[in-house]
């Protein structure tokens, strides 16, 4: 992915990556620079002692020599100066970088055409250090300055050589060479010169852009890592993690305690090590594992996979990790299977209640008519009473088989929920299920609050919840019921102070045919878990057993398409 770069306008600043960088190579060509003059001006002092002593003569030191090595040394003694102002102007910033590399590459242009006048001219061998600088100009300040220290270069290099051909300047001879040779040479210089700028500044800004997309890659490589929902750790051989997500630490409940560095086996996902899901032969197992993980002191299901890290063509440096919590994806997972079992109970119903309600017609209009023929108190009439009432309990128990199975068709209607509730409270305070040991409280946040729903099915779940609660306090205790709104759902809470429930009882809570109270049908719950889902909502249960139960019915403030009720 490239992206495009924008041309900077004139006067505008770089940014402070650019400056860093710029700031970055101009230290560095300083320190070249230092190292280069220093280098010259020991070989060239080293050259005077061996001449010296080839020739015989007593060596002279620096002050006492000729004027052109006095110069020479002048040159490089003004070099070292130079180079260490530049070095001080990098640390104190005095003037902008670009101003600052404009002037160290035109001091280098300068000391380089004094080289070329002083040896040789327009032959010079150091006419090629021109060529350095206008690589470096072009690479760090772009194609204009590449070309303009190019120009700069020539005009500089031309007048040495002119110079040193007619001995213009004093301290040192004509050159003896056809001024065809010295035209020539300072034509293949102009172009040589240009030519390199062209080139210089083009792999330059070939050279950034790819820095520049390497570095756009390197960070949408890492907001791809840190976004991916699921835990992602790395660990070489030995187990030592050597990188995480942001997702792991935060599924592992390790956000206040550093992951990276540790060793994999202190994280609890493996029960023995991870080097056991290896198969004979140094094969990865690629089955998928799950273990139940220990999160501060709540167990919550993670699956996780483990696969070999490898570079390409050699053996596997370490392993990647990748692990998820599974305890949402577990949930829809069990209210699905509730909702095909509820589905298939309903039918089952359906068909019984029918199969079943004509032959108890039949069975209970017998038994009327047989009850005014017998004597009270006979014992045909007490067997008589009994299959009146037992066939009476079973018509009620085929109905709500009905009502779970064939609900009615609900009419959605707008209407003040707080009221509903308050209404529904004060008739059970005053209802005979409650006893004097039982205290009900009732928790509203809105009092004006209305939602588009089928009122008398709300009221259903009221009544089932509150019975249950009621039947789970039979010695007594506290009802709190609330009602408030957050966001556009309106939650409705039953928290009773009861006998509670065990995790087997309430993976079974909405089940039809389930029922931990004496009595009970079990289709109470199931009847409430089908309203709450035609209605678009969700059932949540806390419960322990002897600690209570929590059960918050969410309900949209709106549906789709309400039907209008007369």
């Amino acid at each position: 992915m490239r992206r495009n770069s924008q041309p900077r306008t004139a006067g505008s600043r770089p940014d402070r990556g650019e400056d860093e960088r710029l700031s970055s190579l101009l230290q560095r060509v300083v320190t070249v620079r230092l190292i280069a003059i220093l280098s010259f001006l020991l070989s060239f002092f080293l050259l005077r002692v061996f001449l010296a002593e080839a020739t015989g003569a007593a060596f002279a030191p620096p002050g006492a020599t000729s004027s052109i090595d006095r110069l020479i040394y002048g040159l490089l003694g003004l070099g070292l100066v130079l180079n260490v102002a530049f070095l001080l102007q990098l640390h104190r910033a005095w003037i902008s970088l670009r101003v600052q590399a404009i002037v160290q590459f035109s001091s280098d242009l300068l000391l380089t055409a004094t080289l070329v006048y002083l040896f040789g001219g327009a032959a010079s061998p150091f006419s090629s250090l021109f060529f350095v600088v206008i690589i470096l100009s072009a690479a760090l300040l772009g194609q204009r300055a590449g070309l303009l220290m190019a120009g700069s270069a020539w005009l500089l290099y031309g007048f040495a050589a002119l110079a040193r051909q007619f001995a213009w300047l004093p301290h040192s001879p004509p050159v003896e060479a056809p001024l065809s040779d010295v035209l020539y040479r300072l034509i293949l210089h102009l172009g040589g010169f240009v030519l390199v700028a062209l080139l210089a500044s083009r792999l330059a800004q070939e050279l950034s852009r790819a820095r520049s997309d390497l570095a756009h890659l390197q960070v949408m490589h890492r907001d791809i890592v840190e976004s991916i929902p699921s835990g992602l750790l790395t660990f070489d051989p030995e187990g030592t993690i050597l990188t995480a997500n942001a997702a792991a630490p935060r599924i592992l409940g390790l956000l206040d305690t550093p992951v990276i560095g540790r060793s994999v086996n202190e994280l609890g996902l493996f029960h023995d090590n991870p080097w056991q899901l290896f198969a004979s032969g140094g094969k990865l197992d690629p089955r998928r594992f799950e273990v139940s993980y220990d999160r501060q002191g709540e167990t919550r299901p993670i699956g996780f996979s483990l696969t070999e890290l490898t570079s390409e063509g050699s053996d596997p440096t370490g392993y990647v990790l990748i692990f998820q919590d599974l305890y949402e994806w577990r949930k829809l997972q069990d209210e699905l299977q509730l909702k095909d079992r509820m589905a298939a109970v309903g039918e089952m119903a359906a068909g019984i209640a029918h199969e079943i309600g004509n032959p108890l017609a039949a069975l209970s209009g017998s038994a009327q008519m047989l009850q005014p023929s017998m004597a009270e108190g006979s014992s045909q009439r007490t067997l008589v009473d009994i299959i009146l009432r037992e066939s009476r309990r079973l018509d009620r128990t085929i109905k709500s088989f009905l009502q779970f199975a064939r609900p009615r068709d609900r009419s959605s209607v707008r209407f003040n929920v707080a009221e509903l509730l308050t209404h529904n409270v004060e008739l059970l305070r005053n209802s005979e299920e409650v006893l004097p040991a039982h205290r009900i409280h009732l928790e509203l946040g809105e009092s004006d609050t209305h939602i588009i729903a089928d009122s008398d099915q709300i009221s259903q779940i009221f009544w089932n919840l509150t019975r249950n609660a009621l039947r789970a306090m039979d010695t007594g205790g506290d009802l709190y019921v609330h009602g408030r709104l957050v966001g556009d759902v309106y939650s409705i809470g039953f928290r009773d102070t009861g006998r509670g429930m065990t995790a087997s009882e309430r993976s079974q809570l909405f089940y039809p045919f389930h029922t931990s109270f004496s009595g009970g049908t079990g289709i109470g719950m199931a009847i409430v878990y089908r309203i709450v889902e035609e209605h678009g909502g969700r059932v949540v249960v806390e419960s322990e057993a002897g600690a209570g139960t929590l059960i918050e019915v969410e309900l949209p403030v709106t549906q789709p398409t309400p039907s209008a009720m007369p």
